[in-house]
């Protein structure tokens, strides 16, 4: 698996015309060789792998990227990285310029003697937008994870409840169920806070008539789980389940759509204008739902903005919303996998609107 991930990353090295390759970002540095310690570099050439670390993590490196010379350093990373560069005659090296910082930058052109840093874009995030089986099942594992905290949920949820007292829940229940830690800041927005679309979770006591809209994930095995849904405690008004089931229906376009080989964009467009059509297109600003795995966000993105092609094995989410100032929202979203025929929904709870 690390090996065929390499040969794909050399290929486009190559087609960059670059000899060689320095990776910082801690989720390219693991999914280009294993390595799950948190200090240390990738030093990838078109025959050679380098993992550079200090002496806490030789061992466990040498364990976990066996694809690669562990090389310890003494001095500093980047007087290691010129060593190996001047032996191996490297003149161009690319690094990850939307994640090293100025500084960094600075503190490597000076280390290196007569290498060109090339500037590149998203190469390691290319190889990561199509999934293989093993990081698909750890994706469906923290989908579960999610859901099951979904289900849990739904007996804690009840008026005079604090939003931070159902986001810590929903948090503890992932974890206790073998998630590491969860994928981003437990978003629990009720009452006229749904209408936030990233309304984390605050001292607000949930009343009898609220939407909760509660967005959350866990991360199982190095990969992210996201999902949403909204919930009413009490009787729903008749604008309430009108929006909701708005939002269901756009939902519903995208997801009997997706396939792979549709434009991103094009299935944005689908869930978009059924809900212009219905009278709330400026009340839903965001694209339409976002690809994940080792980060949270990842391409492509099915947005206006997005023109990628959807691929076998890619996964996505689809999370449509509406948000009304002063009054509320709603936002339903499931995990995706991408294939020839469809989709595989990663996401299992129901989306009937649940009245508490």
């Amino acid at each position: 698996m690390i090996e065929n991930r390499i040969a794909a990353f050399r290929r486009l090295l190559e087609k960059q015309g670059l000899d060689s390759f320095i990776v910082l970002n801690p989720a390219n540095r693991f999914y280009l060789s294993g390595f799950k310690g948190t200090a240390g570099v990738l030093l990838i050439t078109l025959k050679e792998c380098f993992l550079i670390t200090d002496f806490r993590y030789i061992e466990q490196a040498k364990q976990e990227a066996s694809s690669y010379q562990v090389i310890k350093y003494e001095l500093s990373i980047n007087a290691t990285v010129n060593e190996i560069a001047q032996k191996l005659h490297i003149k161009k090296m690319g690094f990850e310029e939307d994640y090293i910082t100025y500084s960094q930058y600075n503190n490597l052109h000076n280390e290196l003697i007569q290498i060109s840093l090339i500037a590149t874009n998203q190469v390691t995030e290319e190889i990561r937008m199509i999934k293989d089986n093993e990081e698909i099942n750890n994706i469906r594992k923290a989908a579960a994870i999610a859901d099951e905290a979904f289900t849990h949920i739904l007996n804690i949820i009840a008026p005079g409840k604090k939003e931070t007292e159902i986001g810590l829940e929903l948090e503890y229940y992932m974890l206790s169920k073998g998630a590491s830690k969860t994928s981003f800041q437990t978003i629990v927005a009720s009452g006229v806070r749904s209408a936030l679309p990233h309304g984390t979770a605050t001292e607000k006591i949930i009343e009898k008539g609220d939407f909760v809209t509660m967005d959350f994930g866990c991360i199982y095995n190095q990969y992210c789980s996201d999902m949403t849904r909204t919930i009413v405690v009490g009787t729903p008004s008749t604008k309430q389940k009108e929006i909701y089931n708005i939002v269901l229906k756009a939902q519903d376009l995208a997801l009997e759509a997706l396939k792979a080989n549709c434009k991103t964009k094009d299935i944005d467009a689908l869930s978009r204008g059924y809900i212009h059509e219905k009278g709330y297109g400026d009340n839903f600003g965001h694209g339409l739902g976002h690809s994940l795995g080792l980060d949270v966000h990842e391409k492509p993105s099915l947005s206006p903005k997005d023109s990628n092609i959807l691929k076998n094995n890619m996964i996505v989410t689809v999370e449509p919303g509406i948000y009304i100032p002063g009054w509320g929202g709603v936002r339903i979203e499931d995990l995706v996998v991408v294939n020839e025929t469809g989709i595989e929904n990663l996401t299992h709870s129901p989306k009937d609107l649940i009245i508490l």
